[in-house]
């Protein structure tokens, strides 16, 4: 539900924008206003499920994300509409940190990254999946039938989780709940948020501009001194000792900045430029969920054999490549030229990608921290589309009521899309330098083991805790 959503509004943006006559700048609120609560209160779901259940908390956030919903459906200006998302993204970060912390606390080491996989491939499904719902679903009705579709979905997995999840949490979290962190990391990524949204339109030396400027980057910068000082902080800054943690988290960044900034705009760009309805633009995308749901498992069982090193040099430079491949786009006006080779090329490089970039974020810290370790790269996730949202149209040159007009909108595109890509390929550079293939011991196993007996390979996650998986 969380993953659809944060990509099913993208595809009702024009529809939107011209019934309530907004500019760029608000639809670019109704994107990140979701994002931006999201993302400001994920380590504080994180925390929440490892202390209290990461079931019940959970549960929780699938019954307020599916309530907002319906307040979304409902609204009748864009005013309403951006709040209403701001209450939905904070159902939404009760319930993504519990989904993989209960599907690591639940599955036996040497099962986990096929179950990761699985996860992240449905994930990205999901993601990928969510302009072609919001384009039927926009032909068939009305946009407002996006947020609708969420309250038959919540009762399912209301349903499903009461009866099949067991309720998890960390046996040494203690202390109280670390709400001032909580409201730093709110006011820092407001202000700038808000800053590089309203930039373009007010100026960047308005004094309401600057303001937020300077609070946004207070509240960042009070946000680390509080989780320093704390005794029971939300982000334990000690997780980035780990270099593999801090790596992937940072190529995490990179690559939901580029995808985040890049389907903020896609659909647009369809439906603008190259007159696609609807849903012939969210058809347009389903070549992206076809590969994620065939692949990402099996990518996940791969770096599990070879480690994720490769697959995270590899992978986001062939992003990289399929969002370069977009620029064609605007000029080639048939779908199988101009669209299909850079929905295939970038399909396959989010394969490749996101299951061992996942699996390596949590593998990378002790099994009682995979609450706020999938809570930090999910925030990561989300920060990084967050800010492409708010940037990307600016360093692009779109900006007001350019997104109406195909001939404005079609240069802007091309950069954007390029500018995306080379986010990518430096993402793969940092990891060509900095990830590193736990050892696999094969020596030792084989040396072992007895005679006639299968050698048994350690993972490079499960060797970790220690945990071998069966050759």
């Amino acid at each position: 539900m969380a993953a659809i959503d944060g990509t099913v509004v993208g595809i009702a943006l024009p529809s939107i924008g011209r019934q309530f006559h907004a500019p760029l700048s608000t639809l670019q609120w109704v994107v990140t206003g979701y994002t931006l609560s999201l993302a400001a209160l994920l380590l504080l779901g994180g925390s929440l499920g490892d202390r209290n259940g990461r079931r019940l908390v959970f549960n929780v956030g699938v019954v307020w994300f599916a309530v907002a919903s319906a307040a979304c459906a409902l609204s009748p200006n864009t005013d309403v509409l951006i709040a209403t998302r701001v209450l939905q993204g904070v159902g939404a970060a009760l319930l993504t940190p519990g989904s993989l912390a209960i599907i690591h606390a639940s599955f036996e080491p040497a099962d986990r990254s096929q179950a990761i996989g699985a996860w992240s491939g449905l994930g990205g499904v999901a993601t990928a999946a969510g302009p072609f719902l919001g384009g039927y679903l926009i032909s068939a009705a009305s946009w407002r039938w996006i947020f609708v579709i969420n309250i038959p979905l919540g009762a399912l997995v209301l349903f499903a989780s009461t009866r099949h999840v067991p309720e998890t949490k960390d046996p040494t979290a203690s202390g109280r709940v670390d709400v001032p962190g909580a409201v730093m990391a709110v006011i820092g990524l407001t202000g700038v948020t808000f800053a590089l949204i309203e930039g373009p339109t007010l100026g960047w030396t308005a004094p309401l501009v600057l303001a937020m400027f300077v609070a946004g980057a207070s509240g960042i910068i009070a946000f680390v001194l509080v989780e320093r000082r704390s005794t029971a902080p939300m982000l334990p800054l000690s997780l980035f000792r780990e270099r593999q943690f801090t790596v992937t988290n940072a190529v995490t960044f990179l690559i939901y900045a580029a995808l985040g900034g890049v389907l903020f705009l896609l659909p647009v760009e369809l439906q603008v430029v190259n007159h696609y309805s609807p849903l012939a633009s969210g058809v347009a995308l389903l070549p992206i969920t076809l590969i994620m749901l065939l692949f990402s498992a099996r990518s996940g069982q791969l770096a599990a054999r070879i480690g994720p090193r490769l697959q995270m040099s590899v992978g986001p430079v062939v992003v990289g490549t399929g969002l370069a491949l977009l620029a064609r786009s605007t000029t080639e006006s048939s779908y199988v030229s101009g669209v299909l080779p850079a929905m295939i090329v970038f399909g396959i490089g989010l394969a490749v990608t996101v299951a061992p970039l996942t699996s390596t974020a949590l593998g990378a810290v002790a099994d009682q921290h995979a609450g706020i370790a999938s809570a930090v790269n999910n925030d990561v996730a989300r920060v990084g589309g967050l800010i492409a949202v708010a940037v990307l149209p600016t360093l692009a040159g779109i900006s007001g009521s350019s997104y109406l007009h195909a001939s404005e909108l079609s240069g802007g595109f091309r950069s954007a899309v390029l500018i995306a890509g080379s986010w990518c390929f430096f993402a793969g550079v940092v990891s060509a330098i900095g990830i590193r293939n736990p050892a696999r011991r094969m020596e030792e196993s084989i040396e072992g083991s007895s005679p006639g007996e299968e050698a048994v390979e350690p993972c490079w996650h499960c060797a970790l805790d220690g945990a071998p998986l069966s050759s």
